[in-house]
Parts: structure tokens; sequence; C-alpha cells
């Protein structure tokens, strides 16, 4: 009896070593796999990576903004900012982003989407109907107001309030709760990392400033990233 138990425990033994062995090499190989790759925001949704580049970045871009309190003495008045103008060809910027950024989108002769569906990075929600569609500015118009935008000329207004790159389509709902909201106050639910990424891009690329709380959700977020 006590030489087969010792057997047993020594074939348990082993075993054992082997499963810890195979998870090791397991965890090693996927921590090499994606180190070079791009950074899953999965759990957090909306796109589905961030390429680590940008990431990289965008950490760089945050250490170099400005940091200073809001300029709330800055009335903003949203009719200051012209949107939505022409893109040229019969379409506004609505149009052109509903075109370019939703699925099987067909257009009638006046550039309005009469068909597509769109998915919101906010929720995940998957928009079929344009009209219950909503344009979201990523860095919003009030905040771009409170963060240096007190001496820029109308046209500076028109050009940002229109810039493509930093308008996404999202459900009314999220875009409702969102307001004019940075990341200190709001989040999307999903998605963060993407969101964070790009919210630092247009700052920099407006050299706009960020606030003291701002400046710290932006760091926590990509700290997660």
């Amino acid at each position: 009896m006590g030489s087969k138990a010792g057997r047993r425990r020594t074939r348990y033994s082993a075993a054992s070593l082997l499963l810890a062995l195979l998870v090791g090499v397991g965890a090693w190989w996927t921590q090499q796999d994606g180190a070079s790759g791009p950074v899953s925001d999965a759990g957090q949704g909306g796109r589905e990576a961030v390429d680590g580049a940008d990431l990289a970045d965008a950490r760089v871009l945050l250490g170099q903004l400005v940091v200073a309190e809001e300029d709330t003495g800055y009335r903003y008045d949203r009719d200051d900012w012209p949107h939505w103008v022409s893109q040229g060809q019969g379409c506004n910027t609505r149009e052109v982003a509903l075109r370019e950024q939703g699925q099987n989108v067909r257009v009638d002769d006046e550039c309005r989407a009469v068909e597509g569906n769109w998915h919101s990075d906010y929720d995940g929600i998957v928009v079929r109907d344009a009209g219950d569609a909503d344009l979201d500015h990523l860095v919003p118009l009030a905040e771009a107001a409170r963060s240096g935008a007190r001496s820029w000329t109308r046209e500076q207004r028109r050009e940002f309030a229109n810039d493509l790159d930093h308008l996404i389509v999202v459900t009314a709902t999220s875009n409702r709760q969102k307001g004019d909201q940075d990341p200190a106050s709001w989040l999307p639910e999903l998605g963060r990392c993407d969101y964070v990424t790009r919210w630092i891009q247009v700052k920099t690329s407006y050299q706009l400033s960020v606030d003291r709380d701002e400046y710290r959700a932006l760091d926590a977020v990509l700290s997660h990233c």
C-alpha cells in the first residue's frame, strides 16, 4: 500500500509540475505576442483595439499639454461655432460623417442618408435610422471654448466645429449623457482607451489646454490601456 501511494504522489507531483510549466509558457507567449501589436480595448468595447504606437504617442502628448484652469469667464455661444457646413458635392458635415462612418449607407439626391447602420462606439448600440444618430464632437465645443479658444476667429471655430477627424456618430442617449463634460466627469461605457487617446490628439492638434482633474483622468485611463 505504501509503495503504491508513493508512486501516485510521484505521478501527481510530476503532473502538477508539467501543468505549471505549460501555464507559465502560455503566459509568456501571450505577453510576447501582444508586445508589439494593438492593445485590446476588450471589456470596454467600442473599437476592438488601440494601436500600441498611438498609445505611446498619447502618453508623450499628454505630458506636453498645457495644464491650466478652465477659462470659465469666456461665454460659450453655440451660434459662434458654425456647423454643419458644406463639404462639397451638395453634402454638409453631418451627411459626410454618416456616409463615411456607416455600413451599407445609401443616400438620396440631396446627400441625406436614407439607409444604413451605424455602430455607436460609446455604448455598442447599432443605429439603423440616420435620424436617430447624433454626431458628437469628441472634444465638445463648450470644452474647447473653456480650454484656450478665447482668441480664435470665427473661421477657426468653424474649422473646429466641422473637423471630421473628431466627429463621431453615436446614439443620441450617449451624446446627451456626455453633454459638454471632459473625461474627469464622463467617460464612455465602452472604448475608453481609444476615446482618451483621440481626446489627447485633438487637444494637441488645436493647442488646447487641460485642467488638472482632466489630466489626472486621462492619465489614469492610459495607465490601464
